[in-house]
């Protein structure tokens, strides 16, 4: 009975002890737990804000190629590659979870690159800004200059045409003395129209050194008192401003340039002439040189 007794008044202190360990442990885990739970959702929520901080950046990368515009087409295809680039990353970003570190850090570093890639692209295309701008302005001189020579060579054009006019005045040649005399068949003069054979017109062409020279074809062209010109055949043509004329009888001169005596004969048919007052008028060169009235009766 003795041994019973003192069996049941042992001291109970070692399990005491031993269940505050237990409980010590288990606040101790507990406590940890909830620590790293928080340290866990807070580093969630800090990989959730640079999740999105990446993806604004990569927008506002993606902004920064859509600024860009360039006129070379081989630039433009590259950039249009970047911006795709840019949206499939962005995209990527938005599915992929924030926990995924290693992703993470790839997604910056690829940032990174990106960045210098568009910097690369700016710096080309403000190089071709510039040299786009520089040949604009050298189009633009060479545009005026050419200009100022097209407005010089009009300037030269029309003096030229000028001095040519003058040239053409300069070279026509002049007659003085003309005079017409009616020819019998014995070639002496007479005033009797019904015995007129021959109508000379005889004239002075007068020293022209500019004139060209040469075998020269002289015309005239005598119109009757009633407006009918002389003439033997409607092939007897020659040229007069830009225009095919018949004449009544021509001679072909050797002309130097000196003062020249010339007269050219018409046969009259029988019954052609009448009278009253008639109108000679001397041709060389294409111009009207000479005209004379004159009367027979």
């Amino acid at each position: 009975m003795q041994t019973q007794e003192t069996n049941n008044n042992k001291n109970p202190k070692p399990l005491y002890i031993a269940l505050g360990i237990s409980a010590l442990l288990l606040a101790v885990v507990a406590v940890l737990y909830i620590t790293q739970s928080v340290e866990m959702k807070e580093v969630v929520e800090e990989m959730t804000i640079e999740k999105e901080i990446l993806t604004e950046e990569y927008q506002d990368l993606a902004l920064g190629y859509d600024s860009l515009e360039s006129n070379s087409d081989t630039l433009n295809t590259l950039l249009e590659e970047e911006r795709q680039k840019v949206e499939h990353l962005i995209e990527e970003i938005k599915t992929i979870k924030a926990t995924n570190a290693s992703r993470m850090r790839e997604l910056r570093k690829e940032l990174s690159t990106m960045r210098g890639v568009l910097k690369s692209y700016v710096h080309q295309i403000d190089s071709l800004n510039r040299i786009n701008e520089a040949l604009k302005q050298e189009n633009k001189e060479y545009q005026q200059q050419y200009s100022r020579i097209q407005t010089s060579y009009r300037e030269l054009e029309g003096k030229k045409e000028e001095l040519e006019g003058k040239v053409e005045i300069a070279s026509r040649l002049e007659t003085a003395g003309i005079r017409a005399t009616g020819l019998n068949t014995r070639g002496r003069s007479t005033g009797n129209i019904s015995r007129i054979d021959k109508i000379e017109i005889c004239f002075t062409v007068l020293k022209n050194i500019t004139a060209p020279v040469g075998i020269k074809p002289f015309y005239i062209r005598i119109e009757r008192p009633d407006g009918q010109l002389l003439m033997h055949s409607r092939d007897d043509l020659f040229e007069f401003e830009d225009s095919e004329i018949n004449y009544t009888a021509m001679r072909n001169i050797e002309y130097g340039g000196e003062e020249s005596e010339i007269c050219i004969y018409y046969d009259v048919d029988m019954g052609e002439l009448m009278p009253g007052e008639y109108t000679a008028d001397i041709f060389a060169d294409g111009a009207n040189i000479g005209r004379l009235l004159f009367e027979l009766d």
